[in-house]
Formats: structure tokens, C-alpha cells, sequence
């Protein structure tokens, strides 16, 4: 998976957010207001997108975009 291409989808689901504000370093909980309906569109995003299950504390664990991303990708089919 492409982590720009990821950011890109992150930004396009989420109408507040400006394109090129998110880098893979970013702390996603200190851009996106942070609360349990966004969570829940950026897990169906993931779901859809790459046909990833993520939980509410794979997202609680993961601080940064990179984070969020190695967890899709370690979890994709090959």
C-alpha cells in the first residue's frame, strides 16, 4: 500500500481536512477532530478501500498516518 495514496483517501473522506496537511509522521487525532463517528468513517474507509478490519483499539493504539498504514498492510492479503 502507498502511504501517499492513503493520506489522499484520509483526505477526501474527511471534508475538513486540507490536501497536503496529513504526512505519514502526522498525529491524526491532533488534525481530524477526534471522536467516535470519524473513527468509525475512517475504519468503513479502510474496510472498503482495502478490505482491512481495523478496531476501535487498533486505532487507539496507533498514534501516527504511518502507524494506521503498517497495520492495514500487515493485515493484507498478500
Amino acid at each position: 500500500m502507498d502511504i501517499d495514496t492513503f493520506i489522499k483517501r484520509i483526505e477526501e473522506e474527511f471534508d475538513d481536512l486540507k490536501p497536503g496537511v496529513l504526512k505519514p509522521g502526522t498525529r491524526f487525532r491532533e488534525v481530524v477532530e477526534w471522536n467516535s463517528i470519524n473513527a468509525l468513517i475512517l475504519i468503513a474507509m479502510i474496510k472498503t478501500e482495502y478490505d482491512v478490519t481495523l478496531t476501535a483499539d487498533d486505532l487507539i493504539q496507533s498514534k501516527t498516518i504511518n502507524d494506521i498504514s503498517s497495520r492495514i498492510t500487515s493485515r493484507m492479503e498478500p
